[in-house]
């Protein structure tokens, strides 16, 4: 096992909740309205499943572009808001939205996700999305990407909020009411970065997170391990993802997550469950390890995972579904072999994963 000594023991387990599941026919699962999973009141009670049950983190994808469901397009808050929403009802879970460096501004960007970890006392996560096809792109006016400017701007954005998170040093505040300040202008900074596509000069205006950095979780296929404090592994065989675990591992991530989608034996045979949704509307492959069949068996999975990666991302192919049985008979069963521990009531998401709290690079350089 591979997880650092400083974290919890076994693996770390993330969900994925965004909507109804990630089965493309998941919002016509019957009983439900096709946009239930999008109201605040869902959204809130998944949220206290998944932190009841003991996940470390709770992710929620996004798209610049809206999601359909029964052939038309419904309406859903910006991934996060959602995050924010959930910082005041939840009080050990991470709470990470994906927000895309290609559709957000950076400063932008690096404000909302420094919000989002003073409002959730230090449960901040960022999934980095890198949207980039031309409807995508269309949406704020952009013109198509080549993979290489990309790749760059990938990069030029995930260092861009590094700096602002650090712009200012945490002993910045001083609120000293007898000379009337508030704050030490020598330890507010900017920070003047120019890349290919933009510039930000700083310094951010929110105060550090309390994480001192927003942990970052970084998609495989963008190719920034280095850059990432997480990074989230999409093959669909084992071997497939023990070697990008290791490929990662040697560029410099500190963790690796496993991607896994699901479809749990519950109310039918798990097989039979794909093949109705299937039916109405077919699943693609998604480059992702996909597990079809009981709880026992995820269960065995797992456990064959931890010997490559640190944790696993789950996505649920029916979050109505699937997540009870994830929470009533997958988790439980890590947690009494010592493969799974629920994150304490507030601890930060750094605390949780057994990552430091990184310096200030600007106090480090003062020293």
């Amino acid at each position: 096992m591979t997880a650092p000594a400083a974290g919890l023991p076994g693996l770390y387990l993330a969900l994925e909740a965004d909507g109804d599941g990630a089965h493309p026919a998941a919002p016509r699962h019957p009983g439900r309205p096709a946009d239930a999973a999008l109201t605040p009141g869902a959204l809130r009670e998944t949220a206290a499943a998944v932190e009841n049950a003991g996940f470390t983190l709770v992710t929620f994808v996004d798209s610049p572009l809206p999601p359909e469901a029964a052939g038309r397009p419904v309406a859903r808050i910006e991934a996060g808001v959602r995050a924010a929403y959930l910082s005041a009802l939840t009080d050990r879970i991470g709470l990470a939205p994906t927000l895309h460096v290609t559709t957000t501004e950076p400063f932008h960007l690096a404000t909302q996700l420094a919000g989002l970890d003073h409002a959730s006392h230090g449960r901040a996560g960022w999934v980095v999305g890198a949207a980039s096809t031309a409807a995508e792109l269309a949406t704020v006016g952009r013109d198509f990407l080549s993979a290489e400017a990309l790749a760059a701007e990938t990069a030029d954005v995930i260092d861009t909020a590094r700096a602002l998170w650090d712009s200012w040093e945490d002993d910045a505040i001083v609120k000293d009411s007898a000379t009337g300040r508030f704050l030490d202008a020598d330890r507010v900074h900017h920070i003047d970065f120019e890349g290919a596509t933009f510039t930000v000069k700083g310094p951010l205006i929110t105060p550090r997170p309390p994480q001192g950095q927003v942990v970052v979780l970084a998609p495989d296929a963008l190719d920034v391990d280095a850059r990432a404090d997480l990074v989230l592994v999409a093959r669909d065989t084992v071997p497939a993802i023990a070697a990008r675990a290791a490929t990662a591992r040697e560029n410099g991530a500190p963790l690796v997550l496993a991607e896994v989608e699901v479809v749990l034996d519950a109310q039918a045979p798990a097989a039979d469950r794909l093949a109705e949704l299937d039916a109405d509307a077919p699943w693609p492959p998604s480059g992702r390890l996909r597990h079809v069949g009981s709880a026992e068996a995820l269960t065995e999975l797992l456990r064959a995972l931890a010997e490559f990666v640190d944790g696993v991302r789950l996505h649920p192919a029916v979050l109505a579904v699937d997540l009870p049985v994830l929470t009533e008979r997958v988790l439980p069963a890590l947690a009494a072999e010592g493969l799974h521990r629920a994150p304490r009531p507030g601890a930060t998401l750094r605390e949780s994963l057994g990552l430091p709290r990184p310096a200030n690079r600007f106090a480090t350089a003062r020293a």
